[in-house]
């Protein structure tokens, strides 16, 4: 299908067997978590238990219709996930309307699932360009800025509030020389009122710690001017 899905969720919300069966088997195909919901309340139970990456939905359903769905997913529940419509209908203001009701694109039935596919990948590939990066590796140091923890070969390191923002400061900006007032500054959020050691003891002490793992460098002393991150 040309489409890879990188196990991410959707949610096929169809009430047709059949066409909910080949949307299904085609996206697992192409390497999506595919779950299966045959009605708007059967969708919305879902929801509750586990959230999906992008929805792909049936108007026409039993109980809660699709417009009903749409509603309460964007007003009640807030969420901002991509939602891919599926109908038979193709007047324009039926279109618009449910552009209005919050759905991110519209599929005509009968549709080839390639073009589905095709249309998922690009929303998925939207949101998760807009989704924060947590995440930032050097050499074998992870920092996680969600846990605010940061990890050599595994373990993690034991760092006072300003070690652990020093880190981050040159581990988000890898090609950057920092000097001692920008880290100051920028750690203890404080100004800078001169020359002191207290940002080399800092640097000695996440050397030191680093080392007990790792003998390899990470912090590099720019002589005459400050520090910054080990090529």
């Amino acid at each position: 299908m040309g489409v890879n899905g990188n196990n991410r969720r959707i949610l096929i919300i169809e009430d047709d067997p059949h066409i909910n069966g080949i949307i299904h088997d085609g996206l697992a195909a192409a390497g999506f978590l595919c779950t299966r919901a045959y009605s708007g309340s059967e969708g919305m139970l879902n929801l509750a238990e586990q959230e999906y990456h992008l929805i792909v939905l049936d108007l026409m359903l039993p109980g809660l219709s699709g417009e009903a769905f749409m509603h309460s997913l964007r007003k009640e529940l807030k969420s901002g996930v991509p939602v891919i419509i599926l109908s038979a209908k193709d007047q324009l203001d039926h279109k618009l309307n449910l552009f209005t009701l919050g759905a991110d694109d519209y599929v005509t039935k009968p549709f080839e699932l390639e073009e589905l596919a095709a249309r998922i990948h690009v929303h998925i590939q939207r949101t998760a360009a807009d989704e924060p990066v947590n995440e930032f590796r050097h050499k074998k140091l992870v920092l996680d800025t969600a846990a605010y923890s940061v990890k050599i070969h595994g373990s993690a390191l034991n760092l006072t509030r300003q070690e652990y923002r020093i880190v981050e400061l040159l581990v988000r900006n890898p090609t950057r020389v920092f000097t001692k007032q920008d880290l100051y500054e920028l750690a203890w959020e404080e100004m800078y009122l001169g020359e002191d050691k207290t940002i080399t003891v800092h640097i000695s002490n996440i050397r030191n710690k680093i080392k007990r793992y790792d003998s390899d460098s990470y912090i590099d002393t720019i002589w005459g001017i400050g520090f910054r991150l080990s090529k």
